[in-house]
């Protein structure tokens, strides 16, 4: 609940930005171990890295954009005080997939084996980005009068002196269990792309859950479903079925 963490001079570490480093160091560091594990090419494993973070970054900051085109059609100045802060998850998640699918094509790697090794790390990072989310106050929950509450006190983002679900905790909780199953289902999976098909479908069922005990409503809505939880279903439809096609291929 603190995001300045300190200052050295005129260098001030934040929580969120740390947070992230750690979880994309983490990412990487347990992406190059599996790879040699597996006896993939781990040379292709640093350059994936920046690739997926590269598109996630850029695709993370467009979705989030497009959820906001309302305020930016009625403030264009709003374009660019958000360069810097605002990003949508799933953006990331799909535009680190493209990015990765792009790097595999380019470089005639085998998609489907890196896509499995990635996604657990992926899970990883998300984690700790979620504590990072809970330094900063930003993806609070709503007001709540259970002992299971935070109240933060000088948040730029979420409300001052009002007891809110620690639904940051619960998803940086959620992705670290995610990342231990998606590990445990990596040693016994029975074909390539099994892993990276119930990534995307244990996460957008978490966060289709999650998403009712969110407060920053700001972020747009599709009818009675938030933007994210109406994104959820079609991600949850593209995991079974790379699920149900990358088995029936092994199968055939």
């Amino acid at each position: 609940m603190k995001n300045e963490l300190f200052t050295i001079g005129p260098l001030t570490v934040y929580g969120y930005g740390l947070m992230i480093a750690i979880g994309v160091l983490a990412a990487w560091v347990v992406t190059e171990y599996r790879a040699k594990k597996q006896n993939l090419d781990s040379e292709h494993v640093f350059s994936l890295v920046l690739w997926c973070l590269v598109g996630g970054l850029v695709c993370a900051k467009i979705l989030f954009w497009i959820t906001e085109w309302k305020s930016i059609a009625e403030d264009p100045g709003f374009f660019f005080d958000t360069l810097a802060d605002g990003f949508v998850v799933y953006g990331g998640i799909i535009g680190g997939i493209l990015a990765g699918w792009m790097y595999c094509r380019i470089k005639k790697a085998d998609f489907w084996k890196y896509f499995d090794l990635v996604m657990p790390s992926v899970a990883l990072a998300q984690g700790f980005g979620r504590i990072g989310c809970f330094l900063a106050g930003c993806c609070y929950g709503r007001e709540t009068d259970s002992v299971l509450s935070v109240t933060f006190q000088n948040s730029d983002f979420a409300p001052n002196h009002v007891a809110l679900i620690p639904t940051q905790i619960y998803s940086s909780v959620l992705d670290f269990l995610h990342f231990a199953l998606l590990l445990y289902i990596a040693r016994h999976k029975k074909s390539d792309g099994q892993v990276a098909a119930f990534y995307l479908i244990f996460y957008s069922i978490g966060r289709f859950a999650l998403e009712f005990f969110r407060g920053d409503l700001i972020r747009g809505s599709v009818g009675s479903l938030s933007t994210s939880q109406f994104i959820s279903l079609f991600i949850l439809a593209a995991g079974m079925l790379i699920l149900i096609t990358r088995t029936k291929k092994k199968n055939a």
